[in-house]
């Protein structure tokens, strides 16, 4: 008979013990509610002792959750239809907010984050969705955390991670990018125009004072295209060289014209020669 009893008493304890005893995981904490109220002490990882009965324990994740944001369709301030979706990391920092203020808070999160990632797209400009993409990040975690922090939630950081544009707007792009490219390209062709005429300006005040040194010029030209080992060959001669030519050339004297005599028949005959 007494062990009958001892044996029932070990069974309760047993029974009483494994409703009792709950396991709490490092990366969680547990909420206990006393006939429905939370009571203020968070149960740390490991093995929590609870009142059958009247005791519920409720586990919150303290661990960063990824969640993406679906891809929103928008149109930026300068009137560009754009389709951009993010990503946002947040944690959960005081866990009987997150119980209690929100009934999901992985939803809730979820809508604020979409409904700010189109307000950021409406208050935007192309330019910024692709360039300044760090200032709209820390603008769209500070709308998000705004309503957040009342749920016991962390925003952890917002990224966004594509922007899709239409075939039209990404070839009128091209086409835009393809023009500075053309601009930058001419202003950089005529910069160095530019510095050349001065460069030459000084090569020819050099050579002005020296002429032997146009003589070299010329004479390394023609080696430069004689080890082209061209057919033709186009060898340039300076005007100044012809001019010195034609002022040291002793001019040729050409012999007076004889005079024509007229004969009395109206016919001019030609002056008789000498010795004849």
């Amino acid at each position: 008979m007494v062990v009958e009893i001892l044996s029932a008493v070990a069974v309760a304890g047993g029974a009483w013990l494994a409703t009792s005893l709950r396991v709490v995981k490092q990366y969680e904490r547990g909420l206990v509610f006393r006939f429905g109220r939370v009571r203020p002490a968070i149960r740390e990882p490991g093995l929590a002792l609870l009142v059958p009965i009247a005791d519920r324990l409720q586990k919150v994740n303290m661990q960063i959750i990824t969640m993406p944001i679906p891809a929103q369709d928008g149109i930026t301030r300068d009137n560009v239809t754009v389709r951009v979706d993010a990503v946002v990391y947040f944690k959960v920092i005081d866990p009987v907010l997150a119980a209690v203020n929100v009934q999901d808070y992985r939803s809730a999160v979820g809508q604020v984050a979409q409904t700010s990632l189109r307000s950021i797209i409406g208050k935007s400009d192309l330019d910024d969705l692709l360039s300044n993409r760090e200032r709209l990040n820390e603008g769209l975690e500070l709308m998000i955390d705004s309503p957040a922090l009342d749920w016991g939630i962390h925003i952890d950081r917002v990224e966004i991670k594509d922007v899709a544009l239409p075939e039209s707007m990404k070839r009128s792009m091209s086409r835009q990018a393809e023009a500075e490219r053309e601009r930058r390209a001419r202003v950089i062709s005529a910069d160095g125009e530019l510095q050349a005429s001065y460069k030459l300006s000084q090569a020819a005040a050099t050579m002005a004072d020296t002429p032997a040194a146009l003589q070299l010029r010329l004479l390394e030209t023609v080696v430069q295209v004689s080890a082209e080992k061209n057919s033709t060959l186009v060898l340039p001669f300076p005007v100044e060289l012809l001019r010195f030519l034609d002022a040291n050339t002793p001019k040729r004297e050409t012999p007076a014209k004889e005079p024509e005599v007229s004969e009395g028949n109206g016919q001019v005959a030609p002056a008789p020669r000498e010795g004849s």
